[in-house]
C-alpha cells in the first residue's frame, strides 16, 4: 500500500479543519520563539554582560529570554483548543466512512460485526494518534527546527557541522522506515486475524460444543494470537535504530563541541558565549527533537500512516486483505472440490483418505457411504474446514476453505444432535434468526417435526440443557429443521438421521434436498444412497464415484451392501 491513497483519505478528512489548523500553525510558531532565541540570548549574555564585566547587561538579556519563554507558554496553552478543533471532528466523518465501506462489501453478517469492530477501533485510533502526532511534530518545529535556525544565526560553521551529523542519523532512520511501516503493518493485520478468528469461534461456539471442535477453535485462534506475538518481536527489533539516530543527531555533535571546545576558542574565533549557545541549542533543542522524531516517528507517525493506509484499502473499491471479499468479487458459486487430499490422523499413520480427487456441483445430492471405518466422517470435517489434509486442497467456489465463509456457507448437522437450553424457536432459528412464523412453520412440517412442537407445548416452550425431555429422534429432527432454516447453501449430514426411522429419515432428506443448494449425507442406511443423484463409495484408498446404477454394475463392494442392506 503506498503512501498516497492514506494521503488523501487524511486530506479528504480534514480539509473542513482548514482555519483551525491555520490557528495552531500561527500559535506553534510563536511557541517556538524561545527554542530560536536562547542560544543566541545566552550568548549576547555571557559575551556581552557577565565577561565584559557588565552583569546587569547579562542579567538583562536573560530576563528578555525569560520573558519569551512566558510568551511561549502563553502560546502553548492556546494551542491545545485549536487542537481538538482540528482532530476531534475527524473521528465522526471518517467512521462513518468506513463503517460504510465494510457494510458495503457483503460479508458475512458475524464477520461483518467483526470487521466493523476492527475499524472503528482503527479510526478512533486514526483521531488520537493524529492528535499526539501534531503535539510531537509541534515539538520537533518548535524544537529541532528552531534550534537549527538559531544555530546558524549564532555560528554558521557550528550550525553546518551540526546540520550534517543530523542528516546523516535522518538518513539512517530514512533507510529502516520502510521496513517498521512493513513491520508494524504485518501487526496491524495480524491484529485484524486475531478479531476475525475470536468473532467466528464466539458467534459459533455452539456449533464447536456440538461438533466437539474445542480443541480445533482454541487452536485456531492460538495460531493467529502467535502469529501476531512473532510480528510483534519482528517490529520491536527495528526500534534499535533509535540508538544511531540519537548518537549522529545529538550525543556526537554535543560531545565534539565540549571535548573541542578550548580549541575552538583559542585557535578558531569562536567566543564562550558562542560555545554555551551552542551547547544550549544541542541540549534544549536539537535533542528533544531528534528523540522525539525517533519516538514518535517510529510509533506515532509510524502508526498513523500504517492505520490511514489500512483504512485507505478499506474504503478504496476493491478487495480489503482480512475483511472477505468486496461486492462484486463475491464468490458467486458454491461448488466443492477436493483434490488429491489426503489426511491421517498422525504423520505415522495409514491415511483415512488417500488422494481423493472430487467435485460436487452446487445442487448436488451426494450421498457418502462405505464401510465403518472407511473415513465417511472424516471426510465430513475435511468438507466443512474441520479438518485440514496433509496434502491437496479442499476449495469451494474455487477459493480455499476460509472459517469465515465456511461458517456461512456450509451448515454441518453432526450424529450427537446439540439441543441448548432455552425456547423451541430459538433451537431451531439459532442459524437464521426471526424466520417469521410462516417459515418456521414450513421447515418444521417438511422435516416431519410438527408433532414434537405439538407435544412440547409450542414454539416458545422451554427446552432444557441438552433437550432432557426429548428422544434422541425428537433432538435430530430439531437439528435438521435447524438446517432446513439455515441460509447456508451446502449442507452436510454426518449420520444426522440415526436415530429415525426410515421412513422419517427419507422425508427429512427429501425436504432438505428439495429446498435447493448442495446436500451430502453420511448414509448410514442405503436407502440414503438411492434416493442421492450421486453416490460417493469409500473403502480405505479406494474411492468410486457415480450413480447408484452405475456403482451396481462397477463396484462390487457396492452392490454387496445394496444387497446385505436389502436381505
Amino acid at each position: 500500500m503506498t503512501a498516497a491513497p492514506a494521503a488523501r483519505l487524511l486530506h479528504r478528512h480534514v480539509r473542513g479543519q482548514w482555519a483551525a489548523m491555520r490557528r495552531l500553525a500561527a500559535w506553534s510558531a510563536v511557541e517556538a520563539v524561545p527554542a530560536f532565541t536562547s542560544g543566541l540570548l545566552l550568548a549576547h549574555a555571557i559575551d556581552h554582560g557577565f565577561l565584559a564585566g557588565r552583569p546587569l547587561v547579562g542579567l538583562a538579556w536573560l530576563a528578555v529570554l525569560a520573558v519569551l519563554y512566558v510568551l511561549g507558554a502563553v502560546a502553548t496553552g492556546r494551542i491545545y483548543p485549536w487542537l481538538a478543533a482540528t482532530v476531534e471532528p475527524l473521528r465522526d466523518s471518517l467512521v462513518e466512512e468506513v463503517v460504510t465501506a465494510v457494510l458495503r462489501r457483503g460479508t458475512p453478517s458475524g464477520m461483518a460485526g467483526a470487521g466493523v469492530s476492527q475499524v472503528t477501533e482503527q479510526a478512533e485510533a486514526v483521531r488520537a494518534l493524529l492528535g499526539s502526532a501534531l503535539r510531537n511534530v509541534r515539538q520537533l518545529l518548535s524544537a529541532g527546527i528552531a534550534a537549527l535556525a538559531g544555530l546558524a544565526l549564532l555560528s554558521p560553521r557550528l550550525a553546518l557541522v551540526a546540520a550534517l551529523s543530523v542528516a546523516f542519523g535522518l538518513g539512517i532512520f530514512g533507510a529502516f522506515a520502510g521496513l517498521q511501516v512493513r513491520r508494524y503493518r504485518a501487526v496491524v493485520l495480524r491484529a485484524e486475524e486475531i478479531g476475525e478468528a475470536a468473532a467466528v469461534v464466539v458467534h459459533g461456539v455452539r456449533d464447536v460444543v456440538a461438533c466437539a471442535a474445542e480443541d480445533r477453535a482454541a487452536a485456531t485462534v492460538g495460531r493467529v494470537v502467535d502469529a501476531q506475538a512473532r510480528a510483534l518481536r519482528a517490529y520491536a527489533r527495528t526500534r534499535l535504530v533509535r540508538i544511531p539516530v540519537l548518537a549522529f543527531g545529538v550525543h556526537i555533535p554535543l560531545l565534539a563541541l565540549l571535548l573541542l571546545s578550548p580549541h575552538l576558542t583559542e585557535h578558531q574565533g569562536f567566543t564562550a558565549g558562542e560555545i554555551a549557545g551552542a551547547a544550549a541549542y544541542l541540549v534544549t533543542g536539537l535533542q528533544p527533537g531528534i528523540t522525539v522524531l525517533v519516538d514518535a516517528g517510529g510509533t506515532l507517525l509510524l502508526s498513523l500512516a500504517v492505520v490511514l493506509g489500512r483504512l485507505a484499502e478499506i474504503c478504496t473499491p476493491g478487495r480489503a486483505p482480512g475483511l472477505g471479499p468486496a461486492r462484486g468479487a463475491a464468490t458467486r458459486t458454491f461448488d466443492l472440490a477436493a483434490r488429491q487430499v489426503t489426511f491421517a490422523y498422525s504423520p505415522r499413520a495409514a491415511p483415512v483418505i488417500e488422494d481423493l480427487s472430487l467435485h460436487i456441483p452446487h445442487g448436488t445430492h451426494l450421498a457418502v457411504v462405505g464401510p465403518s471405518g472407511a473415513g465417511k466422517s472424516t471426510l465430513a470435517n475435511l468438507l466443512t474446514g474441520l479438518a485440514t489434509p496433509q496434502r491437496g486442497a479442499i476449495t469451494l467456489g474455487g477459493a480455499p476453505l476460509a472459517p469465515a465463509r465456511t461458517r456461512s456457507a456450509i451448515t454441518l448437522i453432526p450424529q450427537e444432535s446439540y439441543i441448548f437450553a432455552g425456547t423451541l424457536r430459538e433451537n431451531l432459528t439459532y442459524l437464521c434468526p426471526d424466520p417469521g412464523d410462516a417459515r418456521l412453520d414450513e421447515a418444521v412440517h417438511a422435516i416431519g417435526l410438527a408433532e414434537t412442537v405439538d407435544r412440547a407445548g409450542g414454539y416458545d416452550a422451554e427446552i432444557p440443557p441438552g433437550g432432557a425431555t426429548l428422544s434422541q429422534g425428537e433432538r435430530q429432527l430439531i437439528t435438521l429443521a435447524r438446517a432446513y432454516l439455515s441460509a447456508a447453501p451446502v449442507t452436510v449430514l454426518d449420520e444426522a438421521t440415526s436415530h429415525l426411522h426410515p421412513a422419517a429419515e427419507a422425508r427429512a432428506e427429501r425436504a432438505l434436498a428439495d429446498r435447493g443448494g448442495t446436500l451430502i449425507v453420511i448414509a448410514h442406511r442405503i436407502s440414503s444412497a438411492e434416493r442421492a443423484g450421486l453416490i460417493l463409495l469409500l473403502d480405505g484408498s479406494a474411492h468410486v464415484l457415480g450413480t447408484h446404477e452405475a456403482l451396481l454394475r462397477r463396484s462390487p463392494l457396492y452392490a454387496e451392501l445394496v444387497g446385505h442392506w436389502h436381505n
